[in-house]
């Protein structure tokens, strides 16, 4: 018979392997799921797991999907480990979208000359500000009013949606567009520049890959990162320590509101070069499946960021190639997910094997005798 016991203590090697250990039933799952559907196992996973990376586009691909994906999560691992519950990251990614696009709207339309190496941080950091902003609706209302961030983050996502829509429908939209919900294609000294030749991956994917360095800095080697850490593990003791649950709050929604942002602007002004209604696939949702796969870890989040990437990318070739559905893609990350936590329960319990004793060799229990002894 099968049971659990609970271990002495953690263990870090099934931590550390449980994310694997989760891929693998992932993929076994998939390939049952492909059966299922009438499709070559082989293929589909071939289609979700090597066609992607098989050639030098295909990777430039990958890495441009993983770019708004990483820089979600890094900041949603901030909250996190800050216990500090941010479910909105979707909205904070549309806000930055719209501030980005709106200033490089506003450049494209009054038609100001300056050169890019001066107008793609301003647009940048005008992304930055407009995910910290929304973000700071919520770190006001949770500090304020006490209100829940789960929920607060969560519907300020469909506000931020509604927001877009009005925008590219009415006074953003481009009066030559044909009638679509769309901005003006955005002048050139706007646009991330391409990172490498004859792709869509610009250099918004090197500035990530810098900011993950600078978030595991900040995280693991600075005293503000520690605090930020000690706040979420332990409250008592941190506010013992005096260290200030308000500023933790503050700081760890506005970061994740600001990477959140900044992934908004760079999906602006990178591959769409105009805003649309469908600024985002679905991204700073993504982005917590992401954050628990990595284990909030900034390396971590790159390896588990670049396997999400690979899922969306697959679910498109699937579409075309194979004619699999396009929620294929949503179970395949919420299968990632489930299988994740249950695999999570190995770390703090152990499986044993025991065999199961037959009831005609348990041992008897003794008559009772009464307290005042035999008559």
């Amino acid at each position: 018979m099968l049971s659990f016991e609970i271990r002495p203590q953690p263990s870090r090697a099934m931590s550390l392997a449980s994310p694997l250990l989760a891929l693998a039933l992932t993929v076994v799952v998939a390939a049952l799921l492909f059966v299922l559907l009438g499709r070559d196992p082989v293929k589909g996973l071939g289609v979700f797991f090597i066609e992607p990376l098989a050639t030098r586009y295909g990777m430039a691909e990958v890495a441009l999907k993983a770019t708004p994906l990483i820089l979600c999560a890094l900041g949603l691992a901030v909250c996190y480990r800050a216990n500090v519950w941010n479910i909105g990251a979707e909205g904070q990614f549309l806000l930055g979208a719209i501030s980005a696009g709106g200033m490089a709207l506003w450049v494209t339309t009054v038609g100001i000359s300056l050169p890019r190496v001066v107008l793609v941080p301003v647009v940048l950091l005008a992304g930055v500000a407009g995910g910290m902003a929304w973000a700071g609706i919520v770190a006001y209302l949770r500090d304020r009013c006490n209100a829940n961030e789960i929920l607060v983050s969560l519907m300020l996502v469909y506000v931020a949606q509604q927001l877009l829509n009005y925008l590219v429908f009415v006074p953003w939209k481009d009066p030559l567009g044909f009638n679509f919900p769309q901005t003006k294609t955005f002048v050139t000294a706007t646009l991330l520049p391409n990172l490498v030749p004859q792709s869509r991956l610009h250099i918004g994917f090197a500035i990530t890959l810098v900011l993950v360095a600078i978030f595991w800095f900040f995280l693991f080697r600075s005293w503000r990162g520690y605090q930020l850490q000690v706040g979420g593990l332990a409250p008592a003791a941190a506010r013992y320590a005096g260290f200030s649950a308000r500023g933790s709050l503050w700081l760890a929604l506005l970061i994740s509101g600001g990477m959140a942002g900044l992934a908004g602007a760079m999906e602006a002004v990178g591959p769409l070069r105009q805003l649309t209604p469908h600024v985002s696939t679905g991204y700073g949702f993504t982005a917590i499946i992401v954050c628990f796969v990595g284990r909030l870890h900034p390396l971590g989040i790159v390896f588990s960021g670049t396997l999400l990437s690979m899922f969306l990318i697959g679910g498109e070739l699937g579409q075309s190639r194979l004619g699999l559905p396009n929620a294929l893609t949503g179970v395949f990350q919420g299968l990632l997910l489930f299988l994740l936590l249950v695999c999570d329960t190995l770390i703090d319990y152990r499986p044993r094997w025991r065999r199961a004793v037959p009831a005609h060799h348990a041992p008897s229990t003794p008559a009772q005798v009464p307290a005042g002894g035999a008559s």
